[in-house]
């Protein structure tokens, strides 16, 4: 049936090889006249309906007003719709106008008994595990499009965030460090002064800090300060369908905004690091001269005859793991968090808790190949 009062022009029919084929004509906007889905003369028998636009002139997103409507009668007549001859951006728009999930009844959960309960959270667990893998395998694909110059991601947002991922935190990371190169000085001069072997604190926070622990503290800071950012920052986004939206404009998120807060949280880690360094050995060298009684020279002495530059070098390689790692975790929390007012800070906790579950893991697989490897 065609419609040839209005510039909006629907006709459907059947194909050679059996398929129902509608064809879209004209100008679909906002403001002209269209055809009713109910008035198109449906054929008995109809397993596949394709749609065609090649005399698709003009559209806007008011198309949906008939796309959806249609989308729902194939729906109640069991018929599969191809989407194939559809422009991009509007099979992004209508898929994203027909993607609602079902509620599950109860029969489906499988709650009944301790395999149900069993198979759920095992089929869970492969769900999330599959979907990191995909997220994690993107991002690899958006690195390789930005070392062959082909990523759609702008240079002013890569020096934003390396801002707030660097200086901004450079207060707190002082503070924390400091302290910490402070007390772990102090702790471990009690033992050490039993022995009257009070001068290797200086060995104690060089190796402990450099190799590790402010690896660790600033990882820790980070996962709490940065990567629940990225979380909140891409969850609003995506609560508010800003994502949605950049998908819609044929924008990549990940390139346009993951890659730059993974590259950010990369680059700034070890530095960040090697910053928590300093600061810890000027803790520790407080609580040498001023508590031991160590001269600032006979300190440094021994931390430089007892430290080895390969304790800096597996700090600093920590660190560039670590920052790996939350930015993964802040976006992958960020860009799958839910819709509802309850999910930015669902996906804000998880950020924090999965990034340091990730530098715990990998903490124990670095100490344990540098010890087997004698660096």
């Amino acid at each position: 049936m065609r419609t040839h009062q209005s510039t909006a022009e629907a006709a459907l029919a059947v194909s050679a090889d059996g398929a129902v084929v509608l064809s879209l004509a004209g100008e679909w906007q906002l403001g002209r006249p269209r055809p009713a889905v109910s008035q198109l003369a449906w054929p008995e028998v109809a397993p596949r309906l394709r749609l065609d636009c090649q005399a698709l002139r003009q559209w806007d997103s008011s198309i949906l007003l008939y796309l959806r409507p249609l989308w729902e009668e194939c729906q109640r007549r069991g018929i599969a719709i191809d989407l194939d001859d559809l422009p991009p951006g509007l099979r992004r728009l209508l898929v994203l106008a027909t993607a609602v999930t079902a509620p599950l009844e109860r029969d489906d959960l499988a709650e009944d008994g301790f395999v149900g309960r069993v198979g759920e959270g095992s089929r869970q667990v492969l769900v999330a595990a599959l979907q990191v893998c995909t997220f994690v395998g993107e991002l690899c694909v958006a690195v390789l499009k930005l070392l062959v110059g082909r990523a759609r991601m702008r240079l002013g947002d890569l020096i934003t965030e390396s801002a707030k991922a660097g200086y901004q935190a450079l207060f707190i990371v002082s503070l924390i460090g400091y302290l910490i190169g402070l007390i772990l000085a102090f702790i471990g001069a009690i033992p050490l002064k039993w022995f009257g072997a009070q001068i290797y604190t200086a060995s104690l926070i060089g190796i402990g800090m450099l190799r590790l622990m402010a690896a660790v503290m600033v990882g820790v800071v980070m996962a709490g300060r940065t990567a629940a950012s990225f979380a909140a920052e891409l969850g609003t986004m995506q609560t508010n369908e800003e994502i949605d939206a950049l998908r819609c404009m044929g924008v990549p998120p990940m390139e346009f905004l993951v890659l730059p807060r993974f590259l950010a949280m990369t680059l700034m880690m070890p530095l960040l690091c090697v910053y928590g360094d300093i600061l810890s050995l000027a803790g520790g060298l407080t609580v040498g001269v001023f508590y031991l009684g160590f001269g600032t020279v006979e300190f440094w002495e021994q931390l430089v005859l007892t430290t080895r530059l390969e304790d800096l070098y597996v700090g600093v390689f920590t660190s560039w793991i670590f920052g790996m790692l939350l930015g993964i975790c802040g976006c992958y929390q960020g860009m799958n968090c839910g819709r509802d007012s309850a999910a930015v800070g669902r996906a804000t906790t998880a950020a924090v808790v999965s990034s340091i579950v990730c530098m715990v893991i990998a903490t124990a697989l670095i100490t344990v190949l540098t010890v087997l490897w004698k660096i």
